[in-house]
């Protein structure tokens, strides 16, 4: 049995200079746009209208026409990511009107307003702009849901502010930071549903800033005791219940395949459980978040090339994703029992690592050949998968930086899936759609099954190039016990290489808010009607 316990105190030295990422204020005003006084206001245009109506329309006829003129000139198009500033002149209380293109009227969502919004803030913000006015985009004539348009705004706006600056000692060239943003709604009801909306949106991209920080500090920093410092501020922050496993505890439960990877790094070894109890009466209504802890991947024995290893600090987006999806799921507090194990170690050459050769035992008996040191993030995950049924799980979900393969199949655009339960992937890419993180199944047929065969045990841990993301999942799939099992492999979505709509270059907190989207889904459509197999409560 385990015991709740803090982890240690890191040896690193923390920054003293804050990361200016989470200090923006969204407030709501129920008043006329004409005559609110603000540096900036921020309307809206969809591509081929030639005269403005709605709220860009009264604004338009204030100033005289300027905006259709502007239209006419082929100035102002409505193009997506399109923004025009016009200084008013004191003809209207604003100081300057921003126009703002949404596109085409029929690709028109919640994810352009989340895109747009986003890139309102960050130029306002080079132009030394500190605070502004918008319209609720889509409220009126695109009909949008007005608390869906309030989320949206609060997400992009603080997902696109977001930057870590948290090692820079010199002062950024850039003048102000960009702090309040008011929304302006005349009608009262619709005005209360968007403040809804800004509340619940600015909760989670709090959390997804939360899991972005933790991806992009240094590894000398984020060192799995330091991931499990960051947990116990999340549970101790929303009320959860927090178990942090050391080596010995993991050994003594024969979770094999974990501790091979772990024994080559000084570092200690911390698998960190937390639980939300949102359904206690009812305990077959769970769902479990696994995620892939790796804070530094060097791979090991079979060493990674030197040319872009820094980028592998970010091998723990997955665990940082499931922490952070834990700190929206304990403020949302939906009626589901959720459980994320995070399995959390560093991937070295030491002295005492795994060799290419070796066979491991995961926690439920199996074997597994090491033919990659590098392909260490499958079995992590797979005595973090065993754990979770041995609790009772009976529907799974994890998360990782699995396989470069995924980067080459799918690129940087979407999420990889793969899963054992056709509804529960359906429900997973459907949670996608709603806060706008995309993602893509992939088959998982019995032929592939055979990349992985073993002479010398159950399987091995690396099947070779060929369908390198699907051999790695079905290497999962042998860990899930008969649970309905999704697998998300993040290793393009976790960071961008670039600013684009609320996405900004580094990570990127991809899938945070879906898999608190998930819960929210399953806990409104309940409890499973059976399990899948068999289950040890605890």
């Amino acid at each position: 049995m385990t015991t709740t316990a803090k982890p240690k105190a890191a040896k690193a030295k923390k920054s003293t200079k804050a990361v200016k990422s989470t200090g923006l204020k969204i407030d709501v005003q129920s008043a006329d746009i004409i005559g609110i006084d603000t540096p900036a206001l921020v309307v809206n245009l969809f591509r081929g209208v030639k005269k403005p109506g709605g709220a860009t329309g009264a604004v338009d006829k204030a100033l005289g026409g300027v905006i259709t003129q502007l239209i006419e000139d082929g100035e102002i198009k409505g193009s997506t990511g399109e923004t025009t500033l016009i200084h008013t002149l004191g003809k209207i209380k604003p100081s300057r009107v921003l126009v703002a293109g949404l596109g085409t009227q029929d690709k028109f969502d919640v994810q352009v307003v989340r895109r747009v919004s986003a890139e309102v803030v960050r130029f306002l913000r080079r132009k030394g702009i500190s605070s502004a006015a918008t319209i609720a985009h889509g409220v009126g004539i695109g009909g949008l849901d007005p608390q869906l348009s309030g989320q949206a705004i609060a997400e992009g706006a603080h997902l696109g502010l977001y930057k870590f600056g948290t090692y820079l000692t010199k002062n950024s060239d850039s003048t102000n930071e960009f702090e309040h943003l008011t929304v302006v709604e005349s009608d009262k009801t619709r005005a209360k549903a968007i403040d809804a909306g800004i509340q619940l949106g600015s909760t989670v991209a709090k959390a997804s800033i939360t899991a972005r920080n933790m991806v992009n500090e240094p590894a000398n920093h984020m060192t799995p005791s330091r991931m499990a410092e960051a947990a116990q501020k999340v549970a101790s922050d929303q009320g959860l219940k927090i178990e942090i496993m050391e080596n010995a505890q993991m050994k003594n439960m024969g979770m094999g395949a974990f501790m091979g990877v772990a024994q080559g790094t000084d570092e200690p070894a911390k698998l960190i459980v937390l639980r939300y109890d949102g359904d206690p009466e009812s305990p077959e209504n769970n769902l479990g978040l696994i995620g892939k802890g790796i804070t530094f991947d060097t791979g090991g024995i079979s060493l990674k090339p030197p040319g872009g290893m820094e980028a592998m600090k970010g091998d723990m987006a997955g665990g940082a994703s499931v922490i952070a999806a834990m700190e929206i799921i304990g403020q949302t507090k939906p009626k589901i029992n959720v459980l994320a194990v995070i399995a959390a170690t560093e991937n070295m050459p030491g002295a005492s690592a795994q060799r290419p050769g070796d066979v491991v035992r995961a926690m439920n008996g199996k074997t597994i050949e090491v033919i990659n040191t590098d392909a260490e993030g499958r079995l992590v995950l797979a005595d973090a998968l065993c754990y979770a049924r041995e609790q009772g799980i009976t529907r799974l979900v994890d998360v990782a930086t699995l396989t470069g393969a995924m980067v080459t199949t799918l690129g940087k655009a979407c999420t990889g899936v793969m899963g054992n339960d056709g509804q529960l992937v359906q429900q997973t890419i459907d949670a996608g759609k709603k806060t706008g993180e995309k993602f893509w199944e992939l088959p998982m047929f019995d032929e592939y099954k055979d990349l992985i065969k073993s002479d010398v045990a159950d399987m091995k841990n690396s099947g070779g190039r060929q369908a390198g993301s699907i051999s790695a999942a079905l290497l999962l799939a042998e860990f899930v016990d008969g649970a309905a099992w999704v697998h998300l492999d993040i290793a393009g979505t976790s960071t961008s290489d670039k600013a684009a709509g609320y996405l900004v270059k580094g990570a990127t907190g991809v899938p945070v808010r879906t898999l608190a989207q998930l819960a929210t889904d399953l806990a409104e459509s309940g409890a499973p009607k059976k399990s899948r197999g068999k289950t040890k409560a605890k």
